[in-house]
């Protein structure tokens, strides 16, 4: 999941995005939002952890014979190593562990939309461990406005039963696992690692976790062979969402710059509605839309571009 990078002031104002880097924005995120309904169709035939272990191996290996073939070297040093295993446990393993687990309790769509938050959380995880980002007026308003959001999704469904409810919060707390990550991330991330190098070891870290945990508890080689469908959805979820994300996400970061390419926290949402409706019959209620609305409207004041929107209007 992309960051939402504020931007303070006009010397940071991002650069204008081309016609091509807003289709392959779209594009991400529908390869991003497309995982939910890669998730739940994967959840038809095949429990949690042997869901996320075969989507983490099948991206990773997709990801090192992608640093091969463009002949990106894959260090291995230990600085490199230890900020590998921080990610692939507070960027992977568990939150890809707790969406899918929320999957099995509420609606793909609405699993989306707590995602949303991650920059929410980054925002107030900032705030607390790095000096040098301390939240303002302005951030702190758009994190109330997502908290108010988050608030307005959980009160209306307190009548679907504790199991929903734990499904609900499961998604937050990988949202906030995400935000750990980010933080994890610019503390100990070796200035000048290749993202794509990165994006492969913590997928191959991740594994060290996650077979275990898919082997004692899911006992996957005694399950029936899954459908076709089960079969597609996995690999979906490891070459689109995983492996083909991570290259096009760097591409839109290294053409438009970082607050640009963070707007698809804001359009993931909206492709895994349509193909949760589209493709699982998943119908969600006005309030779930308007939780969504309030959330992205604080994620645009954090993000700067809708005060400016409003300033430029009025001016």
């Amino acid at each position: 999941m992309a960051e939402i990078i504020p931007a303070t002031d006009a010397a940071r104002q991002p650069p204008s995005m081309s016609s091509r880097e807003w289709a392959m924005l779209v594009l991400l995120s529908l390869f991003w939002g497309g995982s939910y309904l890669f998730n739940a169709l994967a959840l038809r035939e095949l429990p949690v952890f042997t869901v996320v272990a075969f989507r983490v191996l099948v991206g990773g290996i997709a990801l090192h014979l992608a640093l091969r073939v463009l002949r990106i070297p894959f260090p291995t040093d230990r600085a490199s190593m230890r900020a590998y295993l921080g990610m692939a446990i507070l960027n992977c393993a568990l939150p890809f562990c707790l969406i899918v687990f929320g999957q099995t309790r509420v609606p793909s769509g609405l699993a989306s939309i707590l995602n949303a938050t991650t920059p929410i959380f980054t925002m107030v995880l900032a705030h607390l461990f790095l000096a040098s980002e301390r939240l303002d007026a302005r951030r702190a308003l758009g994190v109330l406005m997502g908290f108010a959001g988050v608030i307005l999704l959980f009160w209306d469904r307190l009548g679907a039963g504790m199991g929903e409810l734990v499904g609900l919060v499961a998604c937050l707390a990988a949202s906030i696992s995400y935000g750990f990550s980010n933080i994890f991330g610019r503390k100990v991330i070796v200035p000048g690692a290749h993202p794509l190098a990165m994006a492969a070891g913590q997928q191959t870290l991740a594994l060290v976790p996650l077979m275990p945990l898919a082997l004692f508890f899911d006992s996957p080689f005694s399950l029936p062979m899954p459908s076709l469908t089960a079969v597609g959805a996995i690999a979906a979820l490891g070459l689109l969402s995983t492996a083909v994300a991570y290259a096009l996400f760097y591409r839109i970061l290294q053409r438009a710059g970082a607050t640009n390419v963070s707007l698809v926290t804001l359009l993931i949402p909206c492709s895994a509605i349509l193909f949760g409706t589209v493709f699982l019959g998943e119908r969600l209620e006005e309030e779930a839309f308007l939780g969504l609305a309030i959330i992205a409207a604080g994620l645009l004041v954090i993000d700067g571009r809708l005060l400016r929107l409003l300033r430029t209007r009025r001016g």
